[in-house]
């Protein structure tokens, strides 16, 4: 089929997008447990237009963190809403898989034993370990040489295989790389050397959970509209059209905000604006760690003896 050997070529995954309730434990766990660094930190004082932040109105951030620059990297996109402490996990995101030794990554799950955090071992060379929130990554020290991508695959829940494999083969034009009937899971991919999707069949309905996130992957803007209007012809879940949303002093993106037959968000922005938004700044920690120090929310809520929205 002509759109997966050209058009489909051209797009990537970026990032996975995980609602957080506590920056200063889940910043800590990302730069000191895996080691990775932070590519950017924006803040904004309203809601996001397509929601990137949730059902939410109020102030909130994003901060990129990932192992390298976006452009070709797999990054995690960590949204923080000014007074939400907590949020309700579902059973609809499985693990993130991070390889290798010379990532830091199996020293860091220790780590991440060793500063209280759930971590468990489940082989001599397999760690799972969750971020504050209970986001888990699996880490592997096996065929650490041979991994061209840092983040290996996301993994999510789907009910029905099947049915999950012909919406992201046959409408997004993913390819079906592995099968495994016994284990009843499929890894998919635009291209070999990029970070994997991973559809699990838990055998079960999918519960996202108050934490729901948000996977999103670039293509070229002028395949944003076709997206739109071939889920709107097979009366597939349009979340947001085509939409434009601004970042203060950067570029200004397009996306299409989708939804998989189970409710998987899926966030289709164009690769142009996307490259332009997402260089790696230098001040990236330090701005995190500056609006960290200035939110004093925290602070107001144990003066009140309250405690922060749990949604």
């Amino acid at each position: 089929m002509r759109h997966k050997t050209c058009a489909m070529a051209c797009r990537r995954p970026l990032h996975f997008v995980f609602k957080v309730g506590d920056r200063w434990k889940t910043a800590q766990f990302y730069r000191d447990v895996l080691g990775w660094k932070v590519l950017r930190h924006e803040e904004f004082e309203e809601g996001c237009k397509a929601t990137c932040n949730g059902p939410y109105d109020g102030k909130w951030s994003k901060t990129m963190v990932g192992f390298g620059p976006e452009h070709d990297h797999f990054a995690a996109e960590l949204t923080y809403n000014y007074g939400v402490g907590e949020y309700r996990l579902g059973n609809d995101f499985l693990s993130l898989y991070l390889p290798g030794p010379d990532l830091a990554v199996q020293p860091g799950c220790r780590q991440g034993q060793e500063a209280g955090l759930a971590s468990s071992e489940v082989s001599e060379s397999l760690y799972v370990t969750e971020a504050p929130g209970g986001f888990a990554s699996t880490c592997s020290t096996e065929n650490s040489q041979t991994v061209v991508h840092p983040v290996q695959k996301v993994s999510l829940a789907v009910s029905d295989l099947q049915r999950s494999v012909h919406y992201w083969s046959t409408l997004l034009g993913m390819n079906v790389m592995e099968m495994n009937e016994e284990k009843r899971c499929v890894l998919m991919g635009f291209c070999e050397s990029q970070c994997k999707l991973e559809l699990q069949d838990i055998g079960a309905p999918v519960d996202h959970g108050t934490a729901f996130g948000r996977i999103a992957f670039s293509c070229p803007r002028e395949q944003l509209p076709d997206i739109e209007a071939l889920m709107r012809k097979e009366k597939q879940k349009i979340l947001s059209p085509l939409v434009s949303l601004d970042t203060p002093g950067k570029a200004t993106v397009e996306v299409v905000i989708l939804a998989d037959p189970d409710g998987h968000e899926i966030c289709f922005v164009g690769d142009e604006a996307f490259r332009q938004l997402s260089t790696l700044d230098p001040n990236g920690n330090e701005l995190l760690d500056k609006a960290m120090v200035a939110d004093k929310s925290d602070e107001w809520f144990a003066k009140h003896n309250k405690q922060k929205a749990s949604a």
